[in-house]
């Protein structure tokens, strides 16, 4: 299944009886080497899968996973993205926290807490851009998200997103381009634009990550196996980014 497919079964409500079983094969795919794809390692926390671009659409699955070591964001976890986003909970637990974000100057009572950072990617490296705007920063309203469970975002909203519960959950994350959107990040207020060089799981840990991954979509939904002849894998994408890793901390999910 590509975009459209995923997002007529995820906006239909027959998500929870063919998205788990459509991940269980892809998963497998990936686990047995039948889709070569390496898992990009991400700064918040969680693995990239990319599995379709096209043009303004993309797909990805985000695996939160003890298998592979993650990486730290240069910024803070509280970021905004240039595309919609509709993510399917596989299984774990998600919280996604809004965040109440004003722009407002450093000095006073009330006085910004966070600078915002553009960031841009070019080919492996993403460059974080000090922009001039401050902020003030408060969190806002959170919802946690189970298996089964859809949650959506529209672009431009900042907020992060944590695992609850254990250390394994994975998404299936849809993201739609906005033309007019921003990647952003916040930082410090004192920190300088800088450059992050995009880390990839070597074919080993992907495998192993997406095993597990596959071991709890078994455990967490009623996946039968499907006769593996004539079954055809899909291929991964010319681009590996999906809509909106461009520019997000690091390469920020869908998150």
């Amino acid at each position: 299944m590509r975009y459209t497919d995923l997002y007529g079964e995820i906006t239909g409500g027959t998500a929870a009886a063919t998205v788990p079983r459509w991940a269980w094969r892809v998963l497998g795919d990936i686990a047995e080497g039948r889709m070569p794809i390496n898992a990009v390692r991400h700064p918040l926390g969680f693995l990239c899968l990319p599995l379709e671009r096209t043009g303004d659409l993309g797909v990805c699955l985000h695996i939160w996973s003890p298998e592979v070591q993650s990486v730290e964001t240069t910024t803070s976890g509280v970021h905004c993205h240039s595309w919609e986003l509709v993510s399917f909970v596989l299984y774990g637990s998600v919280r996604n926290a809004r965040a109440h974000v004003a722009e407002t100057a450093p000095s006073g009572p009330d006085g910004a807490t966070h600078r915002l950072f553009e960031v841009v990617s070019k080919g492996e490296v993403d460059e974080l851009k000090a922009t001039g705007r401050t902020v003030r920063y408060l969190p806002g309203a959170a919802s946690t998200y189970g298996t089964g469970d859809t949650y959506t975002l529209p672009a431009g909203v900042f907020h992060s997103t944590y695992v609850e519960g254990g250390p394994d959950a994975a998404t299936v994350a849809l993201g739609r381009q906005d033309p007019g959107g921003g990647n952003l990040s916040l930082g410090p207020l004192d920190a300088p634009s800088h450059e992050t060089r995009r880390l990839r799981c070597g074919p080993d840990e992907t495998a192993r990550a997406a095993l597990r991954s596959v071991r709890r979509i078994e455990a967490a939904h009623p996946v039968l196996p499907e006769p593996a002849a004539g079954r055809v894998a899909a291929r991964p994408p010319a681009d590996p980014d999906p809509p909106g890793t461009r520019g997000r901390t690091g390469r920020t999910a869908p998150s």
